[in-house]
């Protein structure tokens, strides 16, 4: 285990020295370059902060007005309990907003029911077979300025219903 510390802790350093070698060795300005694209990333990251504040404000508004739980509670009385539980409702559907908002439900339903029970296994599985949608689109679609998704919304909608299927079929195999 030592060993693959060591070399994690080698490896960001190293690939650091071989870009600066690389460009050194082509005769590019290797540090005006590296100013430029952190220029560059600065303001990347203006143009989609108004969509990161917007989005972290909606995923705040829906854990603390209820919604996430009315909507768990409809969806629990249509799913049967043995096949998706209602509490892993909430983190899956917050997972299409924000990967920390879910993180946060998971670690509570991990803290209640335990990793290991088939609600925990379903989460951690959940979690990891999906992604944050809404998030994706808004800061890839926004950062360059697509307005028309077209098949990105149900074709991602999709993979995340089979990611949530996958993961109730893992964790009943578990």
């Amino acid at each position: 285990m030592m060993i693959l510390e060591y070399f994690s802790n080698l490896l960001v350093p190293l690939f650091v020295f071989y870009v600066v070698t690389l460009g050194a060795m082509k005769r590019r300005p290797v540090f005006s370059d590296f100013l430029r694209g952190a220029k560059d990333g600065l303001k990347i990251t203006v143009d989609i902060l108004p969509s990161l504040v917007g989005l972290m404000v909606a995923v705040s508004v829906l854990r603390a007005s209820g919604f996430l739980d009315v909507v768990a509670d409809v969806l629990g009385k249509i799913i049967p309990e043995n096949i998706l539980p209602a509490a892993t409702i909430p983190p899956l559907l917050v997972r299409l907003f924000s990967n920390s908002a879910a993180t946060g439900l998971a670690l509570d339903i991990f803290g209640e029911y335990g990793p290991d029970s088939y609600i925990g296994l379903i989460v951690s599985i959940g979690l990891s077979a999906t992604e944050s949608v809404f998030y994706v689109m808004s800061v890839y679609l926004g950062s360059v300025g697509i307005r028309k998704s077209r098949y990105i919304l149900p074709g991602a909608l999709t993979t995340t219903i089979a990611g949530i299927a996958a993961s109730v079929v893992l964790a009943a195999m578990m």
